[in-house]
Formats: structure tokens, sequence, C-alpha cells
């Protein structure tokens, strides 16, 4: 696959100067899709396609047998989680997975959402599309992370289509798409390399083409981020504005000072210095998973045969919402339930993506320039942005305004992490609904 312009701007997962210092689906699979208009799918390439998935209960078995079934190792040496995921919370979760849980209940409420697939630049890519009945709706298509999922999004579907029944006016709908990234859940796992978020965001342009939307907004956080500063980069037809939940705004001497590993430049205001503190933990002490999926992505066999491995290897991906999990662990759930983070880990392990989803990293390293996956990229169109304080760092107001000349939306909420729509989806709903009113067209 070629890669367009802009690749300039895309760099390493997280910061690459820190690392210096058999998806089994029973009916159908993303190679064998029930196609309700097979004459269209075998003359026309770009055809969009029913999609309909069906796990076996022989795969649910032997995943609770596999869970049951765990080595584990010896207890942490600490008290605290500065040596990884702790031993009590991952015993806490298998012990949940393998006898309480219930898988049906998510698969019912994923099944309750129409699925489709199209075919781009040779790869099936999955998505889900809820159009609004309100005829002035916003298309908006929105991009999951890692370790995230489609999963992450379908609390936001409902009051986002149907506002008019949760607490807004008709002139708030969204039109909704939110595809799964290639090598995650149900979209096709790339064969060669070259699926990063450039070509991801060309490939999204096409999709809301061929869903005949003329006039977009996009959104996400995490990968979900730079694939829609990418797109904003490209500026695709159509294309009104973004919406980031984790925007990459770092001031090019924070970021120089941040590579260095010295103190923070001087001047910096509250908000900044808070931001520093967030950013500087996180390149010290939380980019271990970042640094082996950009370099070594296929020597995480464990992730592929281990339950408990895989869930473990995705609790670990920031500490404020690893502290989060493991509160929900203990009974004190705030943001996420345990069936939440079981459900993301369950559809990770049904689908075998464990290694395919890691790949987005290096093939994102392939084309890195050794900069920081904060740093600004010179976006030019529209931008809002929602600043939640759990979040890897939260943004500053002062950092937005100089990274994004055409800020028209910014807010700081007082909770809310990585994972806000997931967490938080009140608060998220209300945030696109005001984020995005100044770029509606009139009625």
């Amino acid at each position: 696959m070629d890669t367009p312009e802009n690749s300039e701007q895309i760099d390493h997962p997280r910061r690459q100067f820190v690392g210096a210092a058999a998806m089994t689906i029973a009916a159908v699979g993303t190679s064998s899709l029930p196609n309700a208009f097979p004459a269209a799918a075998e003359t026309d390439p770009n055809a969009i396609r029913p999609f309909r998935f069906n796990f076996p209960e022989e795969q649910l078995v032997d995943l609770r047998r596999r869970v049951k079934a765990t080595r584990w190792p010896d207890k942490e040496t600490v008290t605290d989680p500065s040596q990884g995921v702790q031993l009590a919370t991952i015993q806490k979760l298998a012990q949940y997975w393998s006898t309480d849980y219930e898988w049906a209940k998510c698969e019912a409420k994923l099944k309750a959402l129409p699925h489709f697939v199209t075919a781009i630049d040779g790869l099936d890519i999955h998505f889900i599309h809820v159009r609004s009945k309100h005829e002035n709706a916003l298309p908006m298509i929105i991009t999951h992370g890692w370790p995230g999922s489609i999963i992450e999004q379908t609390k936001i579907i409902e009051p986002l289509t149907n506002p008019t029944v949760h607490g807004g006016s008709a002139s708030d709908a969204f039109h909704l798409v939110i595809p799964s990234l290639p090598g995650y859940g149900f979209s096709g796992k790339p064969t060669a390399p070259g699926w990063n978020p450039v070509s991801i965001a060309k490939a999204w342009a096409t999709l809301m083409q061929r869903l005949g939307y003329t006039k977009y907004v996009a959104q996400g956080g995490d990968w979900g981020n730079a694939v829609s500063e990418v797109m904003a980069l490209q500026q695709p037809p159509g294309l009104l504005g973004i919406h980031t939940n984790m925007a990459a705004t770092v001031p090019p001497d924070v970021s120089k000072a941040l590579s260095a590993g010295g103190p923070p430049p001087a001047g910096l205001s509250a908000d900044e210095k808070h931001a520093w503190d967030q950013l500087d933990d996180f390149y010290r002490h939380g980019l271990a998973y970042a640094q082996e999926m950009g370099n070594r992505p296929q020597t995480l066999y464990g992730v592929a045969d281990s339950p408990v491995g895989l869930a473990a290897w995705m609790l670990d991906h920031d500490i404020r919402s690893y502290g989060m999990i493991s509160r929900a662990f203990d009974g004190k759930t705030e943001g996420l339930s345990r069936d939440d983070v079981v459900d993301n880990v369950t559809l990770y392990w049904l689908t075998n993506t464990g290694i395919s989803s890691a790949r987005l990293y290096w093939d994102t390293t392939q084309i890195s320039t050794g900069g920081g996956f904060f740093d600004v990229r010179g976006v030019t169109t529209p931008v809002a942005v929602s600043a939640f304080p759990d979040e890897i760092y939260a943004v500053p107001k002062s950092w937005a305004e100089r990274a994004y000349p055409k800020l028209i939306y910014y807010n700081k909420l007082d909770k809310g992490g990585h994972f806000a729509a997931w967490e938080q989806p009140a608060l998220f709903t209300a945030e696109m609904r005001a984020a995005f009113k100044t770029l509606r067209q009139p009625a």
C-alpha cells in the first residue's frame, strides 16, 4: 500500500525516543460474509454488505477452560501497581470471567445494531451504521483506539441518534458510522504492512463517500484521534471538522524537554504544569506496551494463547484507567463495570485480534520521523476539544488554542478518562452536541 502525503505528520505510537531510554466465527467471517445482495456484490467491488456474526458455544467453553487453567505467577513484591497489573486484580477478573460472566448479554446488544462490511484497498472494513430519524442529522464517523473496540461507543449510539428521547432536541441529532480499525474486532486482518493512520484516514473518507455523506464530521480518541487529525490534514471533500478527546497539542519546547528527560520549561501555567506532570509520568512509567507493540508485535504469542495474558496486557494501558478498572473488580464501579471490561477483552479473544491489533503500532512506527504522538500536527480545519481529567494528559486550553488555529470548542470536564464515551456516555453525548453545533448546516 502506498503512503499518501502527510505521512510525516504521524509518529511512533506515544513516543519513539522513550524507546531509546484464528478469528473463528461460526456462521460467518470476513472472508465469507452473508450478503443480502449477492449479485451486486459480485459485480461491484465497492458494495456495502450486511454483516452477521455468531460465536459457537465451544469457543466460550474453551475460553472458560483456559481461564481456569491459568498458571499464576508469584504476587508482586510491592503494595502498589508500580510492577504492573496486580495479582489480586487479575485473579478477581479471572474468577468473574470463568464463572459468572455472560457473553450472551454483550452479543445480544451488538446484534441489535446494524453491522456492515465493505472492501477498501483490498481489506474488509467492518462498521456499525445507525441513521437518525431526524432529517437534518449531522453524519459523524467515530474511531476507537487500543485497547478499545466498537464496544466503547455502544452507550452513545442511542442518545446521539435519538436525542429527543435523551434530553436533547432534533437539532442535536447525528447519523453515526462506527468502524472497527483494520486488524480489530470484525474488520479484516491486514496480511501485508501499510495500514496506519494515514491509510486508515483515506479509507474512512472513502467509506463516508460510499455511504453518500457529502458533509460530515469525525471524532476520536487514542488512535481515533490520530486518524481524525490525519483526516483533517488530508482534507477530504465533505469533512467539516473534527472532535478529539485525546488531542495532540504538546508545544515543541515541552516536547523537547520531555524527550530529554529534563525539567519542564519555565513559565508553565498551573494547567500546563499539570499536563507536563501527567505526560512525564506516562513517558517514564506507562509506555512499555506501546514500545513492545511498536517494535515486536509478533512476539506477543502469550496474548493469543492465554485469555488472562490478553486481559492483563489490555488492562495495563494507563495508570488512571487501570485504577478505575481495578476498583470495579473491588465493587466500586465508576465509569466502567466488570461487564464492560470483560466484554471488550472477550471480543478481542473471540476474534483473535490481540496481535493483529498490535501491528497498528508497528505499521505506524514505519512512517515515524522520531517525534511524539502528542506533538502538534498543524491541523487547520475546525477542531473541538474535550479535556477529560483522567486522560493520559488533560489538554490545557492554552495549548489547544495554539495547536488548532480554528478551535471552535473547548471544555475542561470534572470527570472521565481515556475511554470517555464508554466511561461517561452522558457527558460525552453533551460534548458532541455542543462541540459541533456551529458546524451544522441550516435546515
